[in-house]
């Protein structure tokens, strides 16, 4: 405070000891003037440097150290020439109004410019809590720094055309169609933030596929005007903020939180393998444990259908109820993802179902069910297994994949001993 309330004295100083002289003494006192506010800003940088590099050294909070990062030093040492400026225009015989002009529009950028180094570094601040991944406000932080720059210049111009700034503020109203048109993706952008926080239909983090942009992977940053996801082959899409309102897209995090990924696959069946069982095999597969329990009840509640139905055991097969070694082979899939130990049993939909074939590519015996974990890697290695098992399993139960230009007669069906 002291050093500023001398700062008039020293440039009087400097005004008394310039010769006579009106051209001669005006010219020394500009020199005067820029040489004395550049001694203050080379002098008064490495001091308030020092201060508030030691001022956050001293808290816990980061917010002063990345303020600090940020090079918000620079702009407030910037201040300091300009004050001597300031006060120094006023010992000009000429020129003071254009040179305090410069002054003022120099220091509104620099303040200008401290307002939004304030807001990226309380931005980073919040970006590093864990509230930031469901409430990302980079976008909203982008609009106030837009607004800062637009007041300042609509400041600067004021100053230099010399009228109110409300006044230059009102008379953008007959300009507002264009400012409508210039705005236009921003504005969208701001009402699609807006929906996407309230909804929360997306999160930094977030694992989404959006196929009209050729987007599949993780939410890296959310802004104002655009999404950035990184794919999984590490490629990176920019989609427009508002395009998300627009386009249907899919945001896998409902399965991450669930802790389950889906499996969704079919087997396809040779239809002509499909067959009653014999007694001789439905005795084998009982040696099979997944089986014995299946087996021995299916039996039994079967017995009891075709006696109340008065059907011979003997009889015709297509006279009552009988097993085949695809239903036999479908309740060996159940049971076997039943008792897998990465297959989610615990709320969770499994099924093996029978879906309508399409065509002439066998019958499709679809397996739906859940995986323990959403890992991309360890997930499709989970999948992998149990189809190995599943197709290496086929030929005990007398069944085939369907398969194209297959070298076997297809009316022939060899079972597989066990």
């Amino acid at each position: 405070m002291e050093t500023a309330a001398q700062i008039p004295t020293w440039l009087q100083d400097i005004k008394d000891a310039i010769p006579t002289g009106e051209l001669y003494q005006e010219i020394a006192l500009y020199v005067g003037i820029i040489l004395l506010a550049v001694a203050v800003y080379y002098i008064g940088k490495p001091v308030l440097e020092r201060i508030l590099r030691s001022f956050s050294g001293k808290t816990r909070n980061r917010w002063d150290n990345y303020f600090v990062q940020r090079g918000a030093v620079r702009n407030m040492a910037a201040l300091l020439p300009a004050i001597v400026l300031l006060y120094g225009s006023a010992l000009l015989p000429h020129g003071q109004m254009g040179f305090r002009k410069l002054v003022y529009i120099w220091m509104l950028a620099e303040i200008a410019a401290l307002v939004t180094k304030f807001i990226d570094t309380s931005i980073q601040i919040y970006e590093e809590s864990p509230l930031s991944r469901r409430r990302p406000l980079k976008g909203y932080a982008q609009l106030a720094k837009m607004f800062i720059y637009i007041l300042a210049a609509v400041i600067i111009f004021s100053i230099l055309v010399e009228t109110s700034p409300w006044a230059l503020i009102s008379g953008l109203g007959a300009l507002s169609a264009i400012l409508l048109l210039i705005f236009r993706d921003t504005l969208l952008s701001l009402v699609a933030s807006v929906s996407i926080a309230s909804n929360d239909l997306l999160r930094k983090g977030d694992w989404i596929q959006m196929d009209s942009f050729g987007a599949n992977g993780d939410v890296v940053d959310m802004a104002l005007h655009t999404v950035k996801v990184q794919n999984f082959d590490k490629t990176i899409t920019a989609i427009p903020t508002h395009k998300f309102l627009d386009n249907t897209f899919i945001n896998w995090r409902g399965m991450q939180e669930a802790g389950g990924r889906r499996i969704k696959r079919s087997l396809l069946i040779d239809m002509t393998s499909v067959r009653f069982a014999t007694a001789e095999e439905l005795l084998r597969w009982q040696d099979i444990f997944l089986l014995t329990r299946y087996l021995m009840d299916k039996e039994l509640e079967i017995e009891e259908s075709n006696r109340r139905a008065h059907i011979p055991e003997d009889g015709h097969p297509l006279n009552g109820r009988r097993q085949t070694n695809l239903g036999v082979f479908r309740a060996y899939v159940r049971s076997y993802l039943e008792n897998h130990p990465n297959v989610h049993t615990d709320g969770m939909l499994l099924l093996v179902r029978q879906m309508e074939p399409e065509g002439d590519h066998g019958l499709p015996l679809e397996i739906y069910c859940f995986t323990r974990t959403t890992a991309w890697a360890e997930y499709e290695a989970i999948q992998s297994d149990i189809f190995d098992h599943l197709l290496s399993a086929l030929p005990y139960f007398g069944l085939r994949v369907y398969q194209r230009n297959a070298l076997v007669d297809n009316r022939e069906c060899p079972t597989t001993k066990l």
